[in-house]
């Protein structure tokens, strides 16, 4: 399937034939899955595959960083000591695939998959995590609380907990506009 007929649909296809035709399959796909919830699956789903390579990445390497004790500061925010083991954090790179795979999944609901009950809940579930990583980032940093780096609390603010509220807020539209009927 080409990334552009997924993301706009295919004039030809059956599926826009039969979104005209007022079937239960029809009216999903046309009121659901349009242009711009999927363009928010593909955003959200790259976005959370990227960040689960780069936790792949982590598991084995402090890159971009030069070191682990400086990586430990910057990303986690602990000591190099506290960082989580590479099983740890392999496992998160598992969840983010699988999360990436949900959003992806649930902008198709006139399939089978993209409307079962494991996948809309799914969805809702990673909507539900980013956002409280997301608001919990925000208000932990924002209000200094708990003890970490200031090079954590700077990017805690400035890019980890705003792109965790973001890919939380594309997950939950994604999984709102494409309701079971």
């Amino acid at each position: 399937m080409k990334i552009v007929e997924w993301l706009l649909g295919s004039a030809g296809s059956a599926e826009a034939g039969s979104a005209g035709a007022g079937s239960a399959e029809g009216a999903a796909g046309a009121t659901g899955a349009g242009p711009s919830v999927r363009v928010a699956a593909a955003v959200a789903g790259a976005a959370l595959a990227g960040i689960g390579a780069l936790h792949a990445v982590w598991a084995f390497s402090p890159w971009p960083l030069g070191s682990r004790e400086e990586f430990a500061a910057v990303v986690v925010g602990v000591e190099e000591s506290q960082l989580p083991s590479a099983p740890l954090t392999l496992a998160v790179t598992g969840l983010l695939g699988a999360a990436a795979w949900l959003v992806v999944t649930g902008a198709r609901p006139e399939r089978p998959l993209g409307s079962s009950r494991l996948v809309r809940s799914g969805m809702w579930t990673v909507a539900g995590v980013m956002a409280v990583r997301g608001l919990g980032g925000l208000a932990a940093s924002g209000l200094a609380l708990g003890e970490v780096p200031s090079e954590f609390r700077h990017w805690d603010l400035a890019l980890y907990s705003p792109l965790c509220v973001a890919l939380g807020g594309l997950t939950g539209y994604v999984a709102a506009r494409t309701r079971r009927s």
